[in-house]
């Protein structure tokens, strides 16, 4: 953890003064250092060395999760017709994924301190793998949505578990590889969909199914492997308070700086809701395009996303958050109205991509600062409300699609992303957060 003199806090990072990512921390800025703040903390090749098996398995399961949630959303589409579900009740369905998803991340955190983060998310992965099997079996909308409960309980598991070891890797290594790991979820993501696409003309839901799981199981055993061979250090993240005089007008400033960026996050993770679960759908349904087709879209907005994040460091320290966020909002909001209201198949690709790309970095830098401000709180709470985002998604565009139609129903992530641009630009800036590796962890 970084030293102060003299019970001083340092001086707070600006959203807008572009800044280097603090590995020890995700979250925060500035540089990792000695505990007397005296020189910078650098990995050793021994350490290099001994965790190179743990980072090539958090890697992969990211990827994973990544590959499996998309080879299933490829195949919504032929789903629906499956169970014979109109758009709302595909949407309560689906609240099957996102509602016990986002329930099960707020136990997972518990689950990861008893049991082991690395443990959990090899249990998680199997359990991904082997509920991926369960929807193509279904034939009704209610059978459907229960079956996809498993499905989420597991998706929601991976996601936390597998973040918790992340943020351990990063700790141990002081490099900043968060962005990679996430980028590997989004290359997941597109391999998923890209496989899905190529396999959705040819092949059931049940038999693509059948295909996908084992890879999943595969990869999970893979990773298991590496990931168990070496011990991977816990990283204590600690909360920095005010100073004493400061701390009674700091208190209620930092909760509604914290809320701020929590809805930043919402409005961010509900367009990235929405697209993966309705673009294929949009595409098939209002342009009548085939099962390939539906899923080069939805591949599409996996590539960008992918693209965004890849690139977003750059960006984030040529230019500053405030101005990436503000324009990739703004650039998010024009593709959005575009990929929802173009009658043109190839310029919904072009609105995808350019929602994608905009979009790209925003639910990540919300989290961030929202950790800045209110420490571990802050995430919780922004990572809370991000992941109800993608909850209300699935239904609230399902019950807009029945009363108005899909593209109309489509054009509601429009506003919302650009709802992220503007509280962006008007949020000040303020707080900090800092974290020191703990010992061996499970």
């Amino acid at each position: 953890m970084n030293g102060q003199q003299g019970g001083q806090s340092p001086p707070i990072p600006s959203l807008e003064t572009p800044m280097a990512a603090d590995p020890a921390c995700p979250g925060t800025l500035g540089e990792p250092r000695s505990p007397d703040g005296a020189a910078p903390l650098l990995p050793t090749d021994a350490a290099w060395s001994t965790l190179t098996r743990p980072r090539i398995a958090v890697t992969l399961f990211f990827a994973l999760g990544g590959f499996l949630f998309a080879g299933w959303a490829v195949r919504i589409p032929a789903m629906k017709d499956q169970v014979d579900a109109s758009e709302s009740e595909l949407g309560l369905a689906l609240l099957g994924v996102s509602g016990t998803a986002v329930a099960t991340m707020l136990v997972t955190g518990g689950l990861c301190r008893r049991l082991g983060s690395r443990q959990l998310t090899i249990a998680t992965a199997a359990l991904l793998s082997v509920s991926i099997l369960l929807p193509p079996l279904t034939h009704s909308p209610l059978s459907l949505g229960l079956v996809l409960v498993l499905f989420g309980i597991a998706y929601g598991g991976i996601d936390v578990a597998v973040n918790s070891v992340a943020v351990d890797l990063i700790a141990a290594l002081r490099r900043p590889n968060m962005p990679s790991f996430h980028a590997a979820n989004s290359i997941g993501s597109l391999a998923g969909a890209g496989l899905g696409g190529l396999l959705a003309p040819h092949l059931s839901p049940a038999r693509h199914m059948l295909l996908v799981a084992p890879i999943g199981l595969a990869a999970t055993a893979v990773g298991a492997v590496l990931l168990m061979s070496r011990p991977v250090p816990v990283a204590v993240v600690v909360e920095v308070p005010p100073a004493p005089a400061d701390r009674a007008a700091a208190a209620p400033r930092g909760g509604l700086l914290v809320g701020t960026f929590a809805l930043i996050a919402l409005c961010a993770a509900y367009c990235q809701g929405a697209m993966d679960n309705w673009v294929p759908l949009h595409i098939s349904a209002d342009l009548a395009g085939g099962p390939g087709q539906a899923a080069a879209g939805y591949a599409l907005v996996a590539l960008s996303l992918t693209v965004g994040r890849l690139y977003g460091s750059r960006l984030l320290e040529r230019w500053g958050q405030i101005r990436v966020l503000v324009v990739g909002g703004l650039v998010a909001s024009a593709g959005a109205l575009v990929a929802a209201l173009s009658p043109s198949l190839w310029l919904v690709y072009l609105g995808l991509a350019t929602t994608g790309l905009g979009l790209a970095n925003i639910f990540p830098v919300a989290l961030a600062r929202a950790g800045a401000i209110g420490g571990p709180s802050g995430i919780a709470v922004a990572s809370t409300l991000g992941y109800g985002g993608i909850l209300l998604a699935p239904p609230t565009i399902g019950f807009l699609a029945d009363w108005f139609g899909l593209p109309v129903a489509m054009t509601v992530i429009a506003p919302m992303v650009a709802l992220a641009a503007v509280l962006t630009w008007i949020a000040p800036d303020d707080g900090e957060l800092r974290c020191r590796p703990g010992e061996d962890g499970g």
